[in-house]
């Protein structure tokens, strides 16, 4: 039987930290509990147990996240942590590290808030952010009608840029129906095609008076808006979701209202000193075209404009010259092709041509001959030659140098053996100058040498003439 691993302490540690870090639900936790033990360590830290009827965690909130903390968090005080699990090695124990911390009142709904905001970032809600016109003609406002934001908000339109026709959409800002009415407020605001800008807030007010711009059906109603929208919740310190989706986000109703328009005494600021640039600009402009025309007025070219013209015309001159030389040469070979071409045609009439054409045939006709007569030379000393080849070749030479010729007796076959007759038989004998009828009466064979026969005695037979 094996024995059991044994395990360090700090091993085993090691390995039940190792098993809370890696879970993701202890990652990212909210604990709701009340504050005990607490203690404001002098390096910024804070350590502290959370309790509740029947269990207790320890917990510790590191200085780098405290320092945002908005309440001093105190003994009893019943509060909403957020944080990780895991186990601090030294001694064993597992904690809650901490980093925000709420008051339980307003923690729930700041857990909805959360919840909200980073499904909503997810979604993209919060990246889109369009440019405000830089002179609106009419600007929407989206708030309640009897609240101190919508006279502060006309009360600054109308200081700043009375040019600008405000609509308002009275709407609710605070209560249950106060998310859809405000919703719809900004979709009817949207059928108005002229509105350039639109302001969607109310005044400050606690974190459930604010909340109706924390919910999700005013936030996507402010992405579906054709129309820029500023958003204008409060005072500076609230932020809402409708803050995260707004084109632009202002601290208070008033800011809203300074950041959708100009101000009329800066644009009249403005246009005064463009103005003043663009008379300036001009007075230059005229003073270097004035010095620009005196010089000009007393350079040479003014002061004697013929020396200027002199040298083109003697140019032209030169190029009068030249245009009249090249027509010249131009006149003359036409003139010279012309008088060809007369000759040519003077040379293609058809009797002419008839005249050339039979001059030419009696030339050809003469070198033909010509050259049949040179060829039929060549021919004839050529066959001459060859004749005399076949003459020295043939028998009847040879037969006139002695030489006889022996046929069977009708004449039809040469004997060239003397196996090929026997004795008796008739033979003719054929000479230079006639023929002979001959009887074999003997043969004798001899030893043939080459193309010779040699007897080798005397000759025993005889020829019947």
């Amino acid at each position: 039987m094996a024995e059991p691993a044994v395990l360090s302490v700090s091993e085993l540690t090691r390995t039940i930290k190792a098993l809370l870090d890696g879970d993701e639900r202890l990652a990212d936790v909210w604990v709701r509990g009340e504050i005990s033990n607490f203690t404001h360590h002098k390096s910024g830290h804070m350590y502290f147990t959370l309790k509740d009827a029947s269990s207790r965690i320890k917990a510790v909130m590191f200085a780098s996240h405290n320092r945002y903390l908005a309440f001093r968090p105190e003994d009893g005080m019943r509060v909403l942590a957020r944080g990780a699990v895991s186990v601090f090695e030294r001694d064993g124990q597992y904690q809650l590290y901490v980093r925000e911390m709420l008051p339980d009142g307003v923690g729930s709904l700041f857990l909805a808030y959360e919840q909200l905001k980073e499904r909503l970032r997810a979604e993209g809600l919060f990246d889109r952010k369009r440019p405000l016109p830089a002179f609106p003609r009419r600007i929407g406002v989206v708030t309640s009608p009897s609240g101190a934001a919508i006279r502060d908000i006309l009360t600054t339109l109308r200081r700043r840029y009375p040019l600008a026709h405000v609509i308002v959409v009275p709407v609710l800002v605070q209560g249950e129906e106060a998310p859809a009415s405000i919703a719809a407020g900004i979709e009817r605001i949207n059928r108005f095609r002229e509105v350039d800008v639109l302001i969607v807030g109310r005044g400050g007010g606690s974190i459930e008076e604010l909340w109706a711009f924390n919910e999700e059906i005013v936030a996507r109603s402010i992405y579906a808006s054709s129309i820029p929208v500023i958003s204008a919740v409060g005072h500076e310190t609230d932020v809402t979701i409708a803050d995260f989706v707004a084109d632009l986000r202002a601290p208070t109703p008033t800011a809203a209202a300074e950041l959708a328009v100009p101000h009329v005494r800066e644009l009249a600021e403005r246009l005064g000193h463009l103005e003043e640039r663009l008379r300036a600009a001009l007075r230059r402009r005229v003073d270097e075209e004035r010095a620009r025309l005196r010089r000009l007025a007393q350079s040479p070219v003014f002061r004697h404009p013929r020396r200027l013209v002199e040298p083109h015309l003697q140019h032209r001159d030169q190029l009068d010259r030249r245009l009249v030389d090249a027509l010249g040469r131009l006149l003359e070979r036409r003139r010279a092709a012309h008088q060809a071409l007369v000759r040519q045609l003077a040379l293609a009439t058809p009797r002419q041509r008839l005249a050339a054409a039979r001059s030419r045939w009696q030339i050809l006709d003469r070198d033909l001959k010509r050259a049949i007569a040179l060829r039929l030379r060549e021919r004839c000393q050529a066959f001459g030659h060859l004749l005399g080849r076949l003459d020295a070749l043939s028998p009847l030479k040879v037969l006139q140098r002695g030489y006889a010729m022996v046929y069977n007796e009708t004449g039809e076959r040469v004997i060239t053996s003397v196996r090929d007759v026997a004795p008796g038989e008739a033979v003719t004998v054929r000479l230079a100058d006639g023929r002979l009828d001959c009887q074999v009466w003997g043969i004798e064979e001899g030893v043939q040498h080459g193309n010779e026969t040699r007897d080798h005695g005397p000759f025993r037979s005889g020829t019947d003439l």
